[in-house]
């Protein structure tokens, strides 16, 4: 009877989490080592500017899996211990005591971390980044606390912290260097859309300006701008962006761009190691490129596709990229990718708060948002995958059933 094997998940991440459920799920029965550098076990970060940061949602509710999960599964869950280490010819992975463990097959879902703001002042009392659990838990001590907040970045994470900030009753400042947030991403039309919303519940924007420096007596006071203001403030939030975390994928050897770099089957340069989640740039056979992806959706169908190819499954990933964001009473979902468009076509007026907005490239929707119209997602996504030209009148006229356009795609979920 052979020796069974060890696979080993760096990263106790939704991406790292789901691989291992589906390990277990495909019938895996060898040694299964899930490694996580914090204290908690797998949550989702969604809830973390959202319902569970206001107090709308218990702590339970961010598990990626019951706490009894990994036990009854035969699933090895380190936590708190962060990994020094990878060799992809030993085949070893290094612990903090200097100990090695033998893999078989190794997944990284190492995920990403946030890009830190480097101006006078960064390292005073009282500015947060949000990205961990224990950030949320800080940021809502913090706000029980009451006070005026300056939220530095206008995009998802700073966008969602702000609108979470104004609905816990606390006066809120908003800067980024764009005219408007998003704008670089979605275009000036939604940009606007996103402004207005923010301007109507009470957020002073301060848009087009960058942040020169933090100020205070060890404990921030206040914020300055390019532009000579000086906002008061007793906390500040930054959301400018996250970058990969590579350090072990590079110290490896690892071919690196944009991320860890991946092939369709989620493989990297060295044999027997995958990438998956926010780390991984994958080659996407719909869009004929490498593509890394930051959204839950991705994490959540990019860890199990990573845990087949790691069983020696043929795995094609080519998962439509898609992400929601919740902001006051305005919700939305996106699929797609569209870098580059050359046109947005509008589905109902964004003045009415329910529209849905469609990125087109060359005459075929490359992207489209559903904002306060549900139902729709499924007919937004086989747009993208007919690759069809559409016409542009019928593609806007709300009598025009969205499903009558292009047929079902099936095998892009």
């Amino acid at each position: 009877m052979g020796k069974k094997q060890t696979f080993i998940i760096v990263g106790a991440s939704l991406a790292g989490a789901k691989a291992a459920e589906e390990l277990r799920e495909r019938g895996f029965d060898g040694r299964l080592v899930l490694i996580g550098a914090e204290a908690e076990r797998p949550y989702e970060r969604p809830p973390l500017t959202k319902d569970y940061l206001r107090g709308e949602s218990d702590r339970g509710s961010t598990y990626v899996h019951e706490e009894n999960f990994y036990a009854e599964r035969g699933i090895s869950l380190l936590t708190d211990t962060t990994v020094t280490a990878i060799d992809p010819v030993a085949a070893t992975v290094t612990l903090p005591d200097g100990s090695e463990l033998d893999y078989d097959r190794l997944l990284l879902a190492t995920g990403a971390e946030p890009r830190r703001l480097r101006v006078p002042g960064a390292e005073l009392d009282g500015i947060h980044y949000l990205r961990t659990l224990a950030d949320c838990d800080l940021l809502q001590d913090r706000l029980d606390g009451g006070g005026r907040v300056a939220v530095v970045g206008a995009g998802w994470i700073g966008s969602e912290f702000a609108a979470s900030a104004r609905q816990t009753g606390h006066e809120v400042t908003m800067i980024d260097p764009t005219a408007l947030p998003n704008e670089r991403i979605f275009g000036p039309e939604i940009g606007a859309f996103y402004r207005d919303l923010h301007a109507r519940q009470g957020v002073d924007l301060v848009l087009g300006e960058r942040v020169e420096s933090f100020e205070g007596d060890g404990t921030l006071r206040r914020v300055h701008t390019s532009g000579g203001r000086e906002i008061e403030c007793d906390l500040a939030v930054v959301g400018v962006g996250v970058v990969p975390r590579t350090e072990l994928a590079r110290d490896a050897g690892l071919a690196l761009e944009n991320g860890i770099l991946v092939d369709e089957g989620l493989q990297t340069t060295a044999p027997g190691v995958f990438a998956a989640g926010d780390v991984a740039c994958a080659w996407h056979p719909f869009y004929g490129g490498q593509v890394r992806v930051e959204h839950w959706s991705n994490a959540l169908t990019q860890g199990p596709a990573a845990a087949r190819a790691m069983l020696g499954e043929t795995v094609r990933y080519e998962h439509i990229p898609y992400f929601f964001s919740d902001q006051y009473e305005v919700g939305m979902e996106y699929s797609g990718y569209a870098p580059r468009w050359d046109e947005v076509v509008f589905r109902g007026h964004q003045a009415s708060g329910e529209f849905i907005a469609f990125w087109l490239r060359d005459g075929r929707v490359a992207a489209g948002m559903n904002v306060n119209v549900w139902d729709v997602n499924d007919q937004i996504r086989s747009l993208i995958g007919s690759r069809q030209i559409i016409d542009v009148a019928t593609l806007a006229d709300p009598d025009t059933p969205l499903d009558s356009l292009a047929p079902a795609v099936a095998g892009r979920g």
